[in-house]
């Protein structure tokens, strides 16, 4: 079902009624899943031997990862009661710092629950999950709330893997799809490729010359098909490079060659022909046809071959800890290009959100036309000062999503993060916000380490949040309706008709006239990002966008007149700006028992 904005930014789910099978020189093509209903996904053992892959054996059954001997024999089932499972590869031993016991292998795959949504609320949420070849110790290693896929292993044994970016709307209503890296563990995730290239980036592979190779597309057609690109391994954010074009047709799944070059599948782009497996070099740009069948699509083709297996991975992750850190060097570290950007001075507190997965029927949470969409669910963890060097040392709840929001002396959000997070007894640090990560930041001891960690673990029935009925609504009431009532523009309250406060929301969450495909912005209210919010603007009496956010900064005012019936108070006005920059929803999260904006707790070591 397409969605209402037609923002469809991920592939379509494929693989029902696929099947794996294995093409030999002068032999026919052997199908090694003959038992399945479908299957796809695979990937070979480093001695390549062995095969893992994603299988159903009936229509109706979940997708589970399963083991087979490229002979036919040995086969075994590997995850059980996850929901589906996709995307297995196959990781390097691994080890705790702190066990005594023997390293042992597992597999990263991806996991999907039909309960827990993705932001958009179309689909099931994706994220990247490790466990034992014999399926114990399931460990969830992405905490991303709109979706984490596609992980292929990298020389040095890290994860890269495509990541749906949709925690706010910076980039349309739908967001984008960048690459990422990180820790076999989860730990240590950094971006790999953001800005460059396309909007959407997925199916990554790791090549022997040191590349890595991926599919990236503007909009995905069903099958994610698109065009190819690379970057070097070991300075992903500086050496993007196009490699084919639109007239070279749309491809697919690459896979690297023992030889530095990559198989990968291609077919037309008009569509008048199946996928077909080709063998790529990357020096050159050409192609040779290895195998098509005009009646199936060949896609996910790997070379059966040994291929090197990274070193070994050790993690310090403590799974009985609830616990993890969140420490910064310098908030003032950033990529703005504008000399006039974020200077030193201009971050008072650093607030902290949680973010709360959609749950419930895909069909219940389709974008609805007219009206802009919304976002996931927030509720403040806390808030903490920044001192003068911009610094930050905090305890977090491990593996849960958050997003950090600098704030200035009036509590309105200056920039917002991408959901990050923690893994169990990890400190995750970075050297600034939004920053380099090529660059190396100053040596310095910082303030906020050379003091114990301060704690924002409160208890969730203890995280604030903001509620539009409980909290904007009696604002608006006292202090709007004098002005906006039927006469007034935009008008809120109508003549002789009952105040509704669904009614009022709609109206401050109207949409641009007429409303472009991806504008996520509405007339008045721009969800999580009050500064750039007409409406506020009015109540504050001037435009309170910054350098940074383009041509908000000159549009102009309509302000509050000095003399109208009421005028709103200080604490008011962060009210609405803290509901615009949690995503001004209508249903906040559930009530706390703390007050809708958190004191700071005190530090924490251990």
């Amino acid at each position: 079902m397409p969605l209402p904005y037609g923002l469809e930014i991920l592939r379509v789910p494929y693989g029902e009624g696929a099947r794996i099978a294995l093409l030999s020189p002068d032999l026919p093509v052997r199908v090694l899943t003959g038992g399945f209903h479908s299957a796809c996904d695979p990937d070979l053992s480093f001695d390549g031997t062995r095969l893992l892959f994603a299988g159903k054996r009936a229509a109706n059954d979940d997708w589970n990862v399963f083991e087979i001997a490229l002979d036919g024999t040995n086969l075994r089932q590997i995850t059980r009661g996850l929901g589906d499972c996709r995307n297995p590869c196959y990781q390097s031993s691994h080890y705790q710092i702190s066990d005594k016991n023997d390293p042992w292998y597992q597999i990263t795959f991806v996991q999907s629950d039909p309960a827990i949504l993705n932001e958009q609320g179309d689909a099931p949420a994706r994220s990247l999950y490790s466990c034992k070849l014999d399926g114990t110790l399931v460990r969830r290693l992405t905490f991303n709330l709109s979706s984490d896929f596609d992980p292929a292993l990298t020389w040095d044994g890290r994860l890269l893997y495509a990541s749906w970016q949709r925690s706010n709307f910076e980039h349309g209503i739908a967001g984008r799809v960048v690459l990422r890296d990180a820790n076999s563990d989860g730990t240590d995730y950094a971006p790999f490729v953001v800005q460059a290239g396309k909007r959407v980036k997925h199916m990554p592979c790791s090549t022997g010359d040191g590349l890595a190779v991926f599919v990236e597309t503007g909009q995905p057609p069903w099958d994610g098909a698109g065009q190819l690109a690379c970057v070097s391994l070991l300075r992903p954010l500086h050496t993007y490079r196009s490699i084919t074009s639109q007239t070279d047709g749309l491809f697919h799944s690459p896979s690297p060659l023992p030889d530095g070059n990559i198989l990968v599948s291609r077919r037309p782009t008009d569509g008048s022909a199946t996928h077909a497996v080709c063998q790529f070099d990357l020096k050159t740009n050409r192609m040779q046809l290895v195998y098509d069948d005009p009646g199936y699509h060949e896609i996910q083709a790997k070379v059966v071959a040994p291929r090197p297996e990274p070193d070994g991975r050790s993690s310090s992750v403590v799974d009985s800890d609830p616990k993890g850190k969140l420490y910064c060097m310098n908030v003032y570290n950033t990529d703005l290009k504008d000399p006039n950007g974020l200077a030193p001075g201009m971050v008072k507190r650093l607030r902290v959100l949680e973010g709360i997965p959609r749950k419930g029927s895909g069909e219940q949470n389709q974008p609805v036309r007219g009206q802009l969409p919304q976002l996931a669910a927030r509720r403040i963890l806390g808030e903490v000062e920044i001192p003068k060097d911009g610094s930050f040392n905090l305890e977090v709840p491990a593996n849960t999503p958050l997003e950090l929001q600098l704030i200035d002396e009036r509590g309105m959000a200056l920039r917002s993060c991408a959901w990050v997070w923690t893994r169990n007894h990890f400190n995750q640090g970075c050297a600034g916000c939004h920053e380099d990560p090529e660059l190396t930041p100053e040596n310095q001891f910082v303030a906020a380490l050379r003091r114990a960690s301060t704690s924002l673990c409160t208890p969730p029935e203890h995280r604030g949040g903001i509620d539009f009925r409980r909290d904007v609504m009696p604002i608006v009431t006292a202090k709007c309706f004098p002005c906006h009532d039927q006469r007034g523009s935009p008008p809120l309250l109508l003549d002789r008709a009952p105040v509704d406060p669904q009614r009022v929301f709609q109206i401050l969450r109207t949409p641009p006239q007429p409303p472009p495909c991806d504008q996520p912005y509405g007339k008045y209210v721009h969800p999580g990002r009050a500064r750039t919010s007409p409406f506020v603007w009015h109540v504050f009496g001037h435009n309170t966008s910054r350098p940074w956010d383009g041509a908000s900064a000159s549009l102009p005012v309509k302000s509050i007149p000095a003399d109208g019936p009421v005028q709103l108070t200080d604490s008011e006005r962060r009210i609405l700006v803290r509901w615009i920059d949690l995503g001004a929803a209508f249903d906040g999260p559930p009530r706390a028992t703390a007050p809708a904006v958190p004191t700071e707790v005190g530090p924490s070591g251990r």
